[in-house]
């Protein structure tokens, strides 16, 4: 799991995201006298690039390379170390893909939403 980096104050402010999930959000601190900033000891850490992902994980969700699938027969194209994203497709199709997905016991990851 990679660090989580939130933004200075989000545990005192509503606004800033305290018991608001959606407003955690990292944003570079730039204050003057700001001890993030300054890289002060006992102060939260700025991102850098030695936290990233190394470049066997690098663009996988969940350790499976993500595919891009808009009808039946990209499902069918997909194997067992894919993961799916549905694509800008219609309720209708968006069902179909969501049949064929399930049983080929295959994971779909963004199947939430208003459709």
């Amino acid at each position: 799991m990679a660090k989580k980096f939130i933004r200075r104050d989000s545990t005192r402010f509503s606004k800033l995201g305290k018991k608001r999930k959606n407003k955690q959000k990292w944003r570079g601190a730039k204050g003057r006298d700001n001890k993030i900033r300054e890289n002060r000891k006992g102060y939260p850490k700025m991102p850098s690039l030695g936290y990233g992902k190394s470049r066997k994980e690098f663009g996988k969700i969940d350790g499976k390379i993500p595919v891009r699938v808009f009808n039946v027969k990209d499902v069918e194209k997909v194997g067992k170390d894919n993961i799916i994203i549905i694509g800008k497709i219609g309720a209708k199709k968006k069902m179909d893909v969501i049949k064929k997905a399930h049983e080929m016991k295959l994971k779909i990851f963004n199947i939430g939403g208003r459709k």
